[in-house]
């Protein structure tokens, strides 16, 4: 092959858009998109894939979290990567998966090697892709919460912040216990409502004492919690995805806006 061909050749990446994403906030998906392309990526997003899992997979339910697995790993065997918009969700695909579907020798060969070309979009994008920063303009000031699942399960602390901060006219503005949970926890919120509501209220409380125009996270769910809270505290603030905002895509209402999404 001449090298002219491979310097154009470029990574097939399937994009895993998540649940929350594709039912409540698209515009992260399109923002996924245009990053990865940006990056170089040859993106696209298979119609087959559904859930990854993770809510049965978290109650115990193996047998419909296996379907969901085997259904996942089909959809997506044809791409160099499998990207995901959310630090939760990548981990159940790059962690769990193995465990899942270890029992068996032939899926746990697939678990093992759809697990190894699954990444979160922020990891991908520095971690794999090289991406140093992104030419774009944002004027505000931005505070940024650490998903557990991001920051514990797949090590992103770092790469939301290097590419922020490579943005010109944004100020980032660390809050105090960043790292703490905001109280989500997927079915943990619903399991111990009153323990969920007491985390969350610590944490929109540092939010706002960061006195930032708008709270960034790299989980819908996670977003979607505390701008909840943040709304029925009565507290004004934007909150998006990351990818929104490394995008230059910021013209969708915030999270919460107008009473939605929260």
């Amino acid at each position: 092959m001449a090298k002219t061909e491979i310097a154009e050749a470029k990574p097939s990446v399937g994009l895993f858009v998540t649940c929350l994403v594709d039912l409540i906030r698209p515009s992260v998906g399109f923002a996924a998109v245009k990053l990865l392309e940006e990056a170089g990526c040859k993106v696209e997003v298979p119609r087959a894939q559904t859930c990854c899992g993770q809510p049965a997979y978290n109650s115990g339910d193996k047998k419909d979290a296996h379907e969901l697995a085997l259904n996942t790993i089909a959809a997506f065997e044809g791409y160099d990567y499998v990207v995901a918009p959310s630090g939760s969700c990548a981990g159940m695909l790059s962690h769990h998966y193995p465990e899942l579907l270890g029992d068996n020798p032939e899926t746990a060969e697939r678990a093992h090697a759809f697990a190894k070309k699954a990444h979160e979009l922020v990891s991908f994008l520095v971690d794999v892709r090289g991406i140093k920063k992104v030419d774009i303009k944002y004027s505000g000031r931005v505070t940024y919460h650490d998903s557990c699942a991001g920051l514990r399960e797949l090590g992103i602390k770092d790469q939301p912040r290097k590419l922020l901060k490579s943005i010109q006219g944004l100020k980032l503005q660390e809050m105090d216990e960043a790292e703490i949970c905001c109280g989500f926890g997927g079915t943990f919120c619903i399991k111990y409502p009153d323990i969920s509501n007491a985390i969350v209220e610590k944490k929109t409380a540092n939010i706002t004492a960061s006195k930032s125009d708008c709270l960034l996270a790299g989980d819908l769910g996670c977003l979607m919690n505390m701008a909840g809270k943040l709304s029925r505290e009565g507290r004004q603030m934007d909150v998006r995805h990351v990818a929104e905002v490394l995008a230059g895509m910021t013209d969708e209402p915030a999270i919460g806006a107008n009473g939605g999404e929260s």
